[in-house]
């Protein structure tokens, strides 16, 4: 992977990471398209940390906030019986407690699907069939939700089908933030809230899914068909710098527009996917996604 093509990848990462269209089905079909081949899923994970870095940053307050409410509560500050310890009358424990419930889901089927996410899951003919059909239901989700809940209404149930819809983002154009947008819609969240509740419900398990990858990724570097250490540093400060501007305009956007423009660019790229397939610009599974 050259310079370029790391600037590049970071620069797609931080554009699309939070919006619904998936940034892994981006990261593989722009990959093949720059003639980096697919940078592979350990790049794109790795490479998410710089996302999930801006996110960090840009929701520091509310992150502090959550993570002392949900200390103060487990260490009994509020009472010491189990209601009490589980952030009753308290939002922000009881936030902490659903953000680490959901995301049991993605932990558990990342584990389970480790292999598949790795090969079969990033052939393009799927991708584009994801793209496709939850371009579909996003735009129907919109349409239908009630949008009248906020996250102070957010319960167990809810944390729990919050987090088994971003666990469908583990397979490449399904889209983290769409899958848990598109949960949120439907249970009758507003754009904001449900938009919010993703990116904060990203933060452990893909900060988490980086780590993993890096630390199992370390003697893999530089070796051929993967990318260098430094061309993944590239592409993740570029994704992180890139990512924290779209956060700040993706949340102005959705307070004010419906999810129109991303369901019809998500049904656009399917068709171009396929059509590239079709006349062998791209290849279902290039030789190092399937390595």
């Amino acid at each position: 992977m050259t310079t370029f093509q790391a600037l590049f990848l970071g620069l797609v990462q931080g554009l699309t990471e939070f919006l619904p269209i998936s940034s892994s089905a981006h990261l593989r079909i722009v990959g093949e398209l720059i003639g980096s081949a697919d940078p592979g899923a350990a790049f794109t994970a790795i490479v998410q940390i710089g996302t999930e870095t801006a996110v960090l940053l840009y929701f520091r307050r509310d992150i502090a906030r959550i993570c002392v409410a949900w200390w103060r509560a487990v260490r009994g500050a509020n009472g010491t019986d189990r209601a009490a310890r589980l952030g009753a009358g308290n939002q922000d424990a009881r936030m902490g407690w659903y953000i680490g419930l959901g995301s049991i889901p993605i932990v558990v089927l990342g584990l389970i699907f480790q292999e598949s996410i790795e090969q079969p899951f990033r052939n393009l003919y799927l991708i584009a069939g994801t793209l496709a059909v939850f371009a579909l239901i996003l735009g129907w989700a919109d349409r239908r939700g009630a949008k009248g809940r906020d996250l102070e209404q957010l319960n167990r149930r809810h944390a729990v089908y919050f987090g088994l819809a971003q666990a469908m983002a583990l397979i490449p154009g399904v889209s983290r933030s769409g899958g848990t947008i598109t949960a949120g819609l439907l249970m009758g969240y507003t754009r904001e809230a449900a938009a919010r509740y993703s990116f904060l419900l990203a933060i452990p398990a893909v900060m988490g899914s980086g780590i993993f990858q890096l630390v199992k990724s370390l003697d893999d570097f530089g070796r051929p068909g993967t990318p260098s250490v430094g061309a993944t540093l590239l592409a993740t400060v570029v994704a992180f710098a890139v990512g924290y501007v779209v956060i700040i305009a993706f949340l102005k956007i959705v307070s004010t527009y419906s999810y129109r423009p991303f369901v019809v660019y998500r049904l656009a790229l399917a068709v171009v996917v396929v059509v590239l397939l079709a006349v062998g610009v791209l290849e279902p599974l290039s030789s190092s996604g399937a390595a």
